[in-house]
Order: C-alpha cells, then sequence, then structure tokens
C-alpha cells in the first residue's frame, strides 16, 4: 500500500511545470549567493528555527550541490531554495543544522535542512516544484530516503508532495517539537 501511494505522488511530480521554467531557473546555489541564501532563511523561519549566517555559510561551501535554488529570471535573484545534506544516517537529529562535517557527498540518504520561498513568490507552486526536481535528481543520484522535519501545519502540505509522516522526530531543533518525514527514492526506483 505505502508503496502504490509513494509512486503515485511521485508520479504526480512529473512533468515539470512549464510555467515555472519560464519564469526561474533552477540550478545549484553559488558561493556568492551565500548572503542572500542567509537573508532568505531569516524571511522564512523565526530566529530560533533559523540556520545561523555561518551556518548557511558553511554548508554553502561544503555542499552547494545540495542546494538547488530558483533564480527569478527577471531580477537575477533567489525567490526561493531547497538545501539539504547527504548522509548514510537514517533518523533526523539536530547535528545535521549545526555541523556541516556531518555531510557525506557519496551517503544514501538526504536529509534536507531548509525550504526557503520568499513570501512575494508563495502560492504559485514553487515550492512544490523545487521538491519535485530535488527528489527527481536525488532519485537519479540513486539515494534511497529523503528525510525532513516540520511542524505539524505542515505534515499535509509535505503529504501531498509524497511525504510519509514517522512520527514525532527525535529533533528538537529551535526549542520545538517536529516532524519526521520521509520520501522513499528506492521503493520508485525498484531496482534497489
Amino acid at each position: 500500500m505505502v508503496e502504490n501511494t509513494t509512486q503515485k505522488n511521485f508520479q504526480g511530480f512529473l512533468p515539470p511545470d512549464n510555467k515555472l521554467s519560464e519564469r526561474f531557473i533552477f540550478r545549484n546555489i553559488r558561493q556568492e549567493e551565500a548572503e542572500q541564501a542567509a537573508s532568505i532563511e531569516e524571511i522564512c523561519f523565526p530566529p530560533n528555527e533559523a540556520c545561523s549566517r555561518e551556518m548557511m555559510f558553511e554548508r554553502i561551501e561544503k555542499a552547494p550541490e545540495f542546494f538547488l535554488v530558483a533564480e527569478d529570471m527577471e531580477t537575477g535573484k533567489i525567490a526561493g531554495f531547497l538545501s539539504g545534506l547527504a548522509t548514510d544516517e537514517d533518523l533526523f537529529r539536530d547535528e545535521f543544522f549545526k555541523d556541516a562535517k556531518t555531510h557525506n557527498p557519496d551517503g544514501r540518504n538526504i536529509m534536507l535542512l531548509g525550504l526557503d520561498v520568499l513570501p512575494e513568490y508563495r502560492g504559485r507552486g514553487l515550492a512544490k516544484e523545487l521538491m519535485r526536481r530535488y527528489l527527481v535528481r536525488e532519485h537519479e543520484n540513486n539515494r534511497n530516503n529523503v528525510i525532513l522535519t516540520c511542524l505539524d501545519s505542515k505534515v499535509k502540505m509535505y503529504e501531498k508532495m509524497g511525504f510519509m509522516d514517522e512520527g514525532i522526530s527525535n529533533s528538537t531543533w529551535g526549542g520545538e517539537q517536529w516532524h519526521e518525514m520521509r520520501y522513499v527514492l528506492d521503493i520508485i526506483a525498484g531496482d534497489k
């Protein structure tokens, strides 16, 4: 039953949203965009949940290929991004937010650390398109799982994107209670 649901949702992400492809360039982040990314993070998350500027810079330096940005073609600025780290670990822990050394580029799992879309770009499907592209990319990179944590108010949104709610996470980042959500890529691949 879970396999069919996940597979259906994965197929639901295809093909890309052509309207968004006409407005945005989807690509990896550039080192010189670290300041812009840190500012977007401060806008999108409250202070207790936001990645520190220092940590954002460190993650972009160590793992730029795990940041997917949507660049507005009209302004040349980042409208939103999705960031993560690779690891062989199976459960989310707070250290992923605090220590870029937890990143293993060859890891079989991705821990998503932030989905940031500036307020003026929300409600257009940009978050869903960033996620769709990220999942497809990591599926093509032969990852097994994409894991994230979210507040209760975001569980339904991520379920619509194909993630399964695994209950309350061990993460207490920002003094909050988080749900751990998982997207199982190897079920979709059928070859693992």
